[in-house]
């Protein structure tokens, strides 16, 4: 793989907020496109490149990405402008939300230590 690539009508305003979601570092990436380059990644080609594109998205999307929570609470998530869609229950473990685009994403909890 290269790269994860993002439409979105507002790519500088996702690329934020997956910035601040994945610990990165946003860049110009030209024609109001930006690139998220997420801190700890272990090569430059785990970067998420966020394409500005004119239409909205339509439609559930096909691929997400799914974040590993550092502590058991997700509130930093709504906090950093995501929406909550549906919280743990019964065998879900895991939080679903959308982006500000309305891309859906997981959260799950941290991994049990031992």
């Amino acid at each position: 793989m290269q790269d994860l690539c993002l439409d979105a009508t507002d790519a500088l305003a996702l690329g934020g907020f997956w910035a601040r979601m994945l610990d990165g570092d946003v860049a110009d990436a030209g024609e109001d496109d930006t690139r998220v380059d997420p801190r700890s990644a272990r090569s430059a080609a785990e970067s998420i490149w966020v394409n500005k594109v004119p239409e909205p998205r339509v439609g559930k999307t096909r691929v997400h990405l799914d974040l590993r929570l550092a502590g058991a609470d997700p509130a930093a998530l709504p906090a950093a402008g995501a929406r909550l869609v549906r919280e743990p229950a019964g065998e879900a473990t895991w939080w679903v939300l959308v982006d500000p685009e309305g891309n859906e994403f997981c959260a799950f909890p941290p991994r049990p230590i031992g």
